[in-house]
């Protein structure tokens, strides 16, 4: 009984890697679909030299990596620049946040940033799980 409590199975993985890699990609198609609030013009506001270079960068590098997650395919490598956008994120955007409007506004605006950094470092260290092309990819090498 308590073994049947304890166990995980092989999907929790895969929803998380679906959750992460549908917001990615979400969040880098509307780099592109919502420029001004979300791309260009977000970058230009937190203050970006070239925000049409960047906001594109990191819209391509969300939009390419979401769906390497959603396939479960070198997850690990695309879990990586996802973190690295995340930092500078949190650098550019929350830290000012903090510093100006205390703790609570910070929390507050942080909660999403901080659920998708949680899962994109619980990526890097189990990798796609079942369900994945790796998986597929190791099980016919391991043949």
């Amino acid at each position: 009984m308590i073994n049947r409590i304890i166990r995980t199975k092989p999907l929790p993985l895969f929803i998380l890697r679906l959750i992460t890699g549908l917001i990615f990609l979400s969040e880098g198609l509307q780099k592109f679909i919502n420029s001004e609030s979300v791309g260009t013009g977000r970058f230009a506001k937190i203050g970006f030299q070239n925000p049409e270079f960047w906001a594109s960068a990191v819209g391509v590098v969300e939009i390419v990596c979401g769906i390497l997650l959603l396939l479960g395919f070198i997850s690990r490598l695309a879990a990586f620049p996802l973190l690295v956008i995340m930092i500078v994120a949190f650098i550019t955007t929350k830290i000012p946040t903090f510093l100006d409007k205390g703790f609570w506004a910070f929390a507050h605006e942080y909660r999403t940033d901080f659920a998708m950094t949680m899962l994109l470092i619980f990526l890097l260290y189990f990798g796609s799980g079942n369900f994945s092309i790796d998986k597929n990819l190791i099980s016919r090498e391991q043949e």
